[in-house]
């Protein structure tokens, strides 16, 4: 076993890295959803119409992200790199904007809590199919 720096992993790895972390971001988006959906009054036929416009918007962004960021992660040089390199400056700025825009909609109440449903709900389909699409490269792709 060749001895690398502390927290160095292999390429491939940081596709099961980012899978994890895209498959618990879908859970707690999901637990959120769950407890929208269940102070709600009602549950209109739009909601799930609407969930599919947020899908597939998020989808186009996240889905070209995480396409650069396997052909990125494949053309590193060094056998091994942190961990924390499987998102880079980027990325992890567009996640703090995201988790941190989010988190200040939910609480500032400019925006009611009846579309808090079907957006988080679009946005969990699309975070599944991430960490998916993750785990299908680690598996997928054995010598980097």
């Amino acid at each position: 076993m060749s001895k690398s720096p502390i927290f160095h992993v292999k390429k491939r790895t940081f596709l099961a890295i980012a899978g994890c972390v895209w498959f618990l971001a879908g859970f707690n988006v999901a637990r959120l959803g769950v407890i929208a959906y269940t102070g709600m009054n009602t549950i209109s036929w739009y909601h799930p119409v609407l969930s599919v416009v947020v899908f597939a918007l998020f989808g186009l962004m996240f889905f070209k992200m995480s396409f650069k960021h396997t052909n990125r992660i494949h053309g590193y040089f060094e056998p091994t790199r942190p961990f924390w390199h499987f998102f880079d400056l980027k990325a992890y700025c567009i996640m703090a904007v995201m988790m941190g825009g989010g988190i200040w909609l939910r609480y500032s109440g400019l925006v009611p809590k009846c579309s808090l449903p079907y957006f988080t709900q679009g946005s969990v389909v699309h975070l599944r199919l991430q960490a998916l699409y993750s785990g299908l490269c680690f598996s997928v792709i054995r010598q980097w």
